[in-house]
């Protein structure tokens, strides 16, 4: 069966790659992101669909549309996301609660509908990429572990709950990954290639997770840099 997967965060990072290496194995990609115009992806089975993952009322609609026009798709990968570290007293109301929806609260509307669809084939594959920082919180990393740790854990209930269904979830928490993510923020791997994890290597991985075999489940995957250094752009530690 022709397999058709949604991709969050689809623009840049590990979520352009990783519909690139879904294309490249056949695929058809509903991508999502805020925005599309400097992504670069044109393919014939490549449809771009602009969402702001701040916005819950929307995306809800926008994914129960998507459910709707296309109630084949077995392939969900939640990638969308973005880092704030910052002590919390430095976090307003507003700015917690956008936070928390785009980081955790889409992925969970996203995967309501689209396992609901699931369910109905009798099959398909959730992958969420969560982080390190959902295996040890740290200081400044209060909102972006709360949501990583509570991703874990709905991943964790999610793959019990839909189990029985023929759906498997599988979370994959990578360590710094050399990307976009970084732009904004004051820090970055060091300069080293072992310093960071490509986002190509996790589009290979979620790639091959969507490919095993049915019978196998595989939960949970962490990935490292081979050495860990930052970068802090005002100063080098």
């Amino acid at each position: 069966m022709h397999r058709i997967a949604v991709v969050t965060g689809s623009s840049s990072g590990i979520g352009r790659a990783t519909a690139t290496r879904l294309l490249e194995a056949g695929f058809t990609v509903i991508g999502l992101a805020r925005h599309h115009n400097q992504s670069g992806m044109s393919h014939d089975r490549y449809h771009p669909c602009t969402a702001d993952f701040s916005d819950i009322e929307e995306l809800d609609k926008i994914a129960a549309d998507i459910s709707k026009d296309h109630p084949e798709i077995s392939v969900l990968v939640c990638n969308a996301g973005f880092g704030d570290f910052r002590h919390l007293e430095n976090f307003s109301y507003k700015q917690i609660q956008e936070f928390l929806n785009v980081n955790l609260v889409a992925h969970i509307v996203l995967c309501r509908h689209m396992a609901s669809g699931m369910k109905k084939l009798g099959q398909g594959d959730i992958v969420i990429v969560g982080s390190e920082a959902a295996l040890i919180g740290k200081r400044k990393a209060t909102l972006y572990s709360a949501a990583k740790f509570g991703i874990r854990g709905f991943a964790q209930s999610l793959r019990d709950e839909v189990g029985s269904s023929g759906l498997r979830v599988c979370l994959i928490n990578p360590g710094m990954v050399r990307s976009a993510f970084f732009n904004d923020l004051d820090f970055e791997p060091g300069n080293s290639p072992e310093n960071a994890i490509e986002p190509d290597d996790i589009a290979k991985v979620i790639v091959e997770t969507v490919g095993t075999r049915k019978g196998t489940v595989i939960d949970e995957v962490n990935l490292s840099p081979a050495s860990k250094a930052i970068y802090f752009k005002n100063k080098r530690l």
